[in-house]
């Protein structure tokens, strides 16, 4: 998927501020919005992507940066889960430029017990990142709440521009 650290960032950077732009609507009230009992909350989805850099990225290729930590309790408001996933975020892409070349994309690391390409790991994180995105956008409509467009308009944002979303 991914040939070079190049290719990985251009195609990460509007994957990411997507996330973000989802993380940066969320309220404190809807962090505890869920499907069910036995379901995540939003809040959890929300800490999960962000700790998933320090638990896949840094816990299992090495890579060193300053990470929102994998195990720590969800924060009790959305802004720190925003702010937490910006620096992370930022960090990351400062240490892969600083620490990895294209050569590294073909080593092999163990992951969960089996041998991946840090150019796999790259590419699980960014599916990773886009499945729980999903999902968090159908707890933000449960919420109430406004959904950002990550791949064009969201049915908010033609409302706003004076269109109709297409029907489908």
């Amino acid at each position: 998927m991914f040939a070079s650290i190049d290719e990985f960032l251009r195609e990460w950077q509007p994957e990411a501020e997507g996330t973000q732009k989802v993380l940066d609507n969320l309220t404190d009230a809807s962090l505890a919005q869920q499907v069910t009992a036995d379901h995540r909350t939003l809040g959890r989805l929300a800490w999960h992507l962000t700790t998933t850099f320090d638990e896949m990225v840094a816990g299992h290729t090495g890579l060193q940066f300053e990470a929102a930590k994998f195990g720590e309790p969800v924060p009790a408001t959305a802004k720190e889960i925003a702010d937490a996933y910006r620096r992370t975020n930022e960090s990351m892409i400062g240490a892969i430029r600083d620490q990895w070349t294209d050569e590294t994309l073909t080593e092999e690391r163990d992951m969960y017990g089996e041998m991946w390409t840090i150019e796999t790991v790259l590419k699980v994180l960014f599916t990773h990142q886009i499945h729980h995105r999903a999902q968090m956008t159908v707890l933000m409509r449960q919420a109430g709440l406004k959904v950002p467009g990550l791949y064009g308009p969201s049915k908010e944002e033609w409302t706003a521009i004076g269109g109709q979303p297409p029907k489908i």
